[in-house]
């Protein structure tokens, strides 16, 4: 998406306190104000007050820049070193259907630092995700305009790895979006975000999620009232949640997910799991509950190659979201199927179809209308 076409206003963070989570299934987490990190993103934007039109926003999933020291073998950033760190390498094959979206939004899942200071995650099976700053400009050469950075790696190398993150992304234009968990990790950030786009406010905001508590439900209400009330048209959370390798949600996600909608959201969009989840309908609104890997330098050859680009076309009366159109591409997170080259192809042919197929199989409530064409929500 050529930049040109949006604006956003920063204004002074707004308060997390109310967050309460756990991250990865472990530890109750809380988020407050960082005299660091902080800056909640949320504010008015100019134009109309009533704005009408339409806008279509694209969705990809996990994108982790970067590898962990523990990995052999052909890395995310070994790949990018092959390639003389081309920084349109790794969203060549994708960046037609964001350039034709007003705004690409993806999660962003590392610490691209040159910091090797490590948080301690404690025993057991655990990774620390990190890459070179630089990294951060493929995202605009891709067409990716957002990223949301409410996720279990983006403090891996603290609030040392969590700033240099947040500078690089600023060097490079992209903006950011979520809600730290100082419960969890020790981070303590609250970034919303309202962005013009095509002349409609469109308001952000993303979460980690991985209990139901009346604390998050408060915060997830309080955020979504607060974007409206500051103008936005259109409102979406981008949820971190989820059970990995599940291809269905489970109570957490699906009971969050009616709480955004309840408090106005228009649809609601998830990751994490590492692989496709169901979609769902819910008064109305879309539910898409994992959109899967997408650039993944978290596995050199993920056994589950599958994710798509979610494309949602909103029409906006007077302020209001009157309709809203949805397909699917079905893409591979690699071009080779025998390993992770980490650049994001849309399938062809059988493989198109049978990912539709697995979506419609997986998600009754729309009604087989999963679908590479624009379709109403049902």
């Amino acid at each position: 998406m050529v930049p040109s076409r949006s604006l956003f206003v920063r204004l002074v963070p707004a308060c997390a306190a109310l967050l309460l989570v756990t991250a990865c299934g472990s530890g109750p987490q809380g988020t407050g104000p960082s005299p660091e990190a902080t800056g909640s993103t949320a504010a008015g934007v100019g134009g109309p007050e009533n704005p009408s039109g339409t806008i279509t926003l694209s969705w990809a999933g996990d994108n982790i820049l970067g590898s962990d020291d523990q990995f052999g073998g052909l890395t995310l950033p070994a790949a990018w070193e092959q390639n003389d760190k081309d920084p349109a390498y790794f969203f060549q094959n994708v960046r037609k259907y964001f350039d034709e979206s007003d705004l690409t939004i993806a999660n962003l899942e590392v610490a691209l630092t040159q910091s090797r200071t490590k948080r301690d995650k404690g025993g057991g099976e655990v990774y620390h995700f990190h890459g070179e700053p630089a990294l951060a400009k493929t995202l605009p050469a891709g067409g990716i305009d957002v990223v949301t950075i409410a996720n279990n790696h983006t403090w891996d190398y603290g609030r040392k790895g969590f700033n240099d993150t947040i500078a690089a992304l600023d060097e490079a234009g992209v903006d950011y979006v979520g809600t730290g968990n100082p419960g969890y990790d020790g981070s303590d950030y609250d970034f919303s975000l309202l962005r013009e786009v095509n002349g409609i406010p469109v308001g952000l905001v993303s979460y980690q999620t991985w209990q139901d508590t009346p604390a998050i439900r408060a915060k997830i209400t309080a955020d979504i009232e607060g974007l409206r009330k500051r103008g936005a048209a259109v409102v979406i959370p981008y949820f971190h949640w989820g059970i990995e390798s599940e291809h269905l949600p489970y109570e957490v996600q699906r009971d969050l997910a009616r709480v955004a909608i309840d408090a106005g959201a228009d649809a609601v969009i998830g990751t994490h799991p590492h692989v496709l989840q169901s979609m769902a309908v819910y008064d109305g609104r879309l539910i898409a509950y994992s959109l899967g890997n997408f650039a993944f330098g978290g596995n050199t050859n993920p056994a589950d190659k599958r994710t798509v680009i979610l494309q949602t076309r909103l029409t906006v009366h007077e302020g209001a979201v009157t309709g809203v159109d949805y397909r699917v591409i079905p893409t591979r997170l690699s071009r080779q199927e025998g390993y992770n080259d980490y650049v994001p192809t849309p399938y062809r042919g059988a493989q198109r179809r049978q990912v539709l197929g697995f979506l419609n199989e997986i998600s009754p409530t729309l009604d087989g209308t999963v679908s590479d064409q624009f379709t109403p929500v049902p």
